[in-house]
């Protein structure tokens, strides 16, 4: 486990490009946090870090899920925070989307989690007086290296 603090919405969108240079095809990246915690500035990011145009980048929270196109990977970015019951995940096709070709981003993924995968990043955001606290949470050996990666790079400055 790893914990950042960051002061503002561009420190976390900063932590988050800083994870989108780990990241690649098959990541499972999971993102919890109250409202306006900063879940999509995180997974904005992480777009930015694959090549995503920003003006592209928007909440999924209406659409569900937004899939953009990255320099190598394609990213699927969900928001079930408007889902009501897992059977709604088959509905969207989650199953066909989770895993495999791309990256996903999944915010709220708290509220479903035993449809979650075996193995994925968890990423909890909170809101503290002086900013954001980010706290990585891996989930098998692929994302425990994941994190020490993103920590060596944020350590390094880059």
């Amino acid at each position: 486990m790893k914990e950042f603090y960051c002061a503002n919405s561009e420190g976390t969108e900063k932590l988050g490009f800083a994870i989108g240079q780990t990241v690649g095809e098959g990541d499972i990246i999971c993102l919890s946090g109250d409202l306006g915690a900063g879940k999509t500035a995180l997974a904005k990011g992480i777009a930015l870090a694959k090549g995503v145009p920003d003006g592209d980048i928007t909440s999924p929270t209406f659409a569900i899920m937004n899939i953009y196109k990255g320099k190598d990977a394609e990213l699927r970015h969900f928001d079930l925070y408007r889902l009501n019951r897992a059977e709604e995940l088959d509905d969207i096709g989650f199953d066909e989307y989770v895993g495999g070709c791309g990256i996903t981003m999944i915010e709220w993924a708290d509220l479903f989690p035993e449809e979650m995968p075996e193995e994925y990043l968890q990423i909890n955001i909170s809101v503290e007086r002086t900013g954001r606290k980010i706290v990585l949470e891996p989930h098998g050996r692929h994302y425990e290296e994941l994190c020490e990666k993103v920590e060596a790079l944020v350590n390094s400055g880059n």
